[in-house]
C-alpha cells in the first residue's frame, strides 16, 4: 500500500486536492478533521486542553478563538497544544492505516498540514505539497471570516511555502484554476498507477521524475 503525504500552508488548497483523491476512490486521512473531532464536545482532547489552558473550555465546549489567541501569542503555549494534539492525531492515523490495509487499499492519502514540521515525511512514500501565490492564499482565508492580521500571523508561524516546495517530491499548483489542479492531480495519480473511475480513461503519464520514488519510509 502506497502512503502519500499531502501538506501545504493555510489556504493553499489541501482540501480541494484531498477531495480529488477521494473521488478517485483513494482513502483520505484528514488531520484537521481529526483535530476538530478530538476537540468537539466529549472529545478526548478537551480535558487536557482545559487543564493546560484554563478558561478556554466552558460548559464542555472549546472556545476556539480564545485558544487560537493563546497559541498565536505564546510559542510555549503553542508547543503545549501541539504536545496534546499530535499524539492523539498520530494514534488516529495509525488506526486509519490499519483499517485501510485490512480493506486492501492500494494507496492512501494523509492530509497533514504539519507533515514536514513533525517529521511525517519519514512515514510516507511520497510527499506532495500544494502551493498558490500569497495573494490567492490570503483571499481564500479571508473568505473564512478570519481578519487579515490574524491570517498574517498564522502564515508567519508556518513553514514557508518555498521550504515546503523544496522538500516535497512534487508540487501541486492550485492558484491557476480548478481545471488545472484536477489535471495535475490526475496526471500524478496515473503515474502512480491509481485506477481511474470506471469507464474513464487514465490520464497522461505524469512527467515529473522522482529521484527517490517510494523510498521515504524507514524500513
Amino acid at each position: 500500500m502506497k502512503i502519500i503525504g499531502l501538506t501545504g500552508g493555510i489556504g493553499m488548497g489541501k482540501s480541494t486536492v484531498a477531495g480529488i483523491f477521494r473521488r478517485r476512490r483513494v482513502p483520505v486521512f484528514d488531520a484537521d478533521a481529526t483535530v476538530r473531532a478530538l476537540q468537539a464536545p466529549g472529545g478526548a482532547a478537551l480535558a487536557p486542553i482545559a487543564a493546560s489552558f484554563p478558561g478556554v473550555v466552558r460548559a464542555g465546549v472549546l472556545d476556539r478563538a480564545a485558544l487560537r489567541a493563546h497559541v498565536l501569542a505564546d510559542p510555549a503555549a503553542r508547543r503545549r497544544l501541539e504536545a496534546i494534539m499530535h499524539r492523539m492525531v498520530r494514534e488516529a492515523e495509525k488506526k486509519f492505516l490499519a483499517a485501510a490495509r485490512r480493506r486492501g487499499a492500494r494507496a492512501v492519502l494523509l492530509d497533514i498540514p504539519l507533515l514536514f514540521e513533525t517529521g511525517g515525511e519519514a512515514r510516507v512514500d511520497l510527499a506532495l505539497t500544494v502551493s498558490a501565490p500569497r495573494a490567492v492564499q490570503i483571499a481564500r482565508v479571508l473568505r473564512r471570516g478570519l481578519p487579515r492580521t490574524e491570517i498574517e500571523r498564522i502564515i508567519a508561524l508556518q513553514m514557508p511555502d518555498a521550504e515546503k516546495r523544496r522538500r516535497a517530491d512534487a508540487v501541486i499548483a492550485t492558484g491557476l484554476s480548478r481545471h488545472h489542479t484536477v489535471r495535475r492531480v490526475r496526471q500524478l495519480m496515473a503515474a502512480l498507477v491509481f485506477p481511474p473511475p470506471t469507464g474513464q480513461p487514465a490520464g497522461r503519464p505524469f512527467r515529473q521524475k522522482f529521484s527517490r520514488p517510494f523510498s521515504r519510509r524507514r524500513r
